[in-house]
């Protein structure tokens, strides 16, 4: 038996509707199953604050393709069952590393504790044009969605992207 997951009041607001698109991208996010399965472990592991990370790998006409997904320390200590700030430093070494190896870095993923896997204000505020925006929802500890967004056109609003899982062989 699943339990429904509670979703606060705040998801349901204006402010926090106005941020979703009512059109899906056209865009797909490719991501080996290792990875999806790595978010949302470390999702569990850091419940009940938000974790985040990058995705490395490529870009192309139907849109991103993972090849690795980095956790980077969240330095929001205040807030950080609803809230986190990438570290810089682990952006740029990363970014660093990458240089050179035909990847880079193509998004920022986030857990949300006890909420639905969609973005807020605060997502749109901080988004990057041409990143993918995974959010993984844990919900009691475990788990539950993962949902992957985009900022639009008019860098005004998250459009849903589809996830497209496949293992690492194909």
């Amino acid at each position: 038996m699943t339990t429904a997951m509670h979703e606060p009041e705040r998801f349901r607001s204006p402010e926090y509707l106005a941020v979703i698109e009512q059109k899906d991208s056209s865009d797909r996010l490719q991501i080996p199953d290792a990875c999806l399965r790595q978010m949302r472990q470390e999702a569990e592991r850091g419940y009940p604050h938000e974790i985040c990370g990058l995705l490395t790998g490529t870009m192309n006409a139907s849109g991103w393709l993972v090849c690795d997904v980095r956790p980077v320390a969240n330095l929001n200590h205040e807030r950080a069952a609803d809230r986190f700030e990438l570290d810089p430093a682990g952006y740029q070494a990363i970014d660093r590393e990458l240089r050179g190896s035909g990847t880079e870095i193509i998004g920022v993923y986030h857990s949300h504790p006890d909420c639905p896997p969609r973005p807020s204000p605060t997502d749109l505020g901080s988004a990057w044009e041409g990143f993918a925006y995974p959010i993984i929802s844990v919900y009691q500890g475990k788990s539950h969605d993962v949902r992957c967004w985009t900022i639009n056109e008019e860098h005004s609003r998250f459009a849903a992207v589809e996830i497209v899982e496949h293992t690492a062989h194909e």
